[in-house]
């Protein structure tokens, strides 16, 4: 599609930060062999993801949330340039949403020090089927890797992220598989 391109384009000069392809890929996969059709997706960005993932097909429905109001204004620009129906995009902060319907699939590509909160937050929308996805695991790199780290903002971000690998680790009611593509992933499943 000619319009993610542009989209891509875009983020790269104006250094917005969108899923790596091999991340969505991965999301796409999983969307398919599971037959996730009711998505939400906590952080839109400029709509790269969304757009992306609602062309799949048109059974798809995302709600995406994103707070950044000028992010927000080009998602809606580009959203609009794609034709496409089935995304409801919602301007606001997360904490200020919630929901009574169950989503198949979450994706979790906010703010990294909210993981935690957003990934509680949101459990209960989660379908028996449903997978919560959760991007840039790795952080560029820096996860595992705090204590190298001089800048104090930065190292108290990493530490949040890293705490919170611990806690999915740790997790008693979802199986968490890790996976080391784009930014690193994880997936995480309800257990029977």
């Amino acid at each position: 599609m000619e319009l993610l391109s542009e989209i891509k384009k875009y983020a790269i000069e104006k250094e917005v930060p969108i899923m790596q392809d091999e991340a969505s890929d991965i999301i796409i996969k999983n969307i398919k062999e599971n037959g996730l059709i009711n998505i939400l997706e906590l952080g839109t960005a400029i709509a790269y993801t969304t757009i992306k993932l609602a062309s799949i097909n048109e059974n798809i429905k995302i709600t995406s949330i994103e707070r950044d109001d000028e992010r927000y204004n080009v998602a809606k620009k580009n959203v609009e340039k794609s034709n496409l129906t089935n995304i409801n995009l919602i301007h606001d902060d997360i904490y200020n949403t919630s929901f009574e319907e169950m989503f198949d699939l979450i994706i979790i590509d906010a703010a990294k020090a909210q993981n935690k909160n957003f990934f509680e937050k949101f459990k209960n929308n989660l379908s028996d089927k449903g997978l919560i996805i959760i991007d840039n695991l790795s952080f560029h790199g820096l996860v595992g890797k705090s204590s190298e780290i001089k800048s104090k903002n930065l190292k108290a971000l990493v530490r949040k992220i890293e705490n919170f690998i611990t806690f999915l680790k740790e997790n008693k009611e979802f199986n968490i598989e890790f996976i080391e593509v784009g930014d690193g992933i994880a997936i995480c499943q309800k257990k029977k």
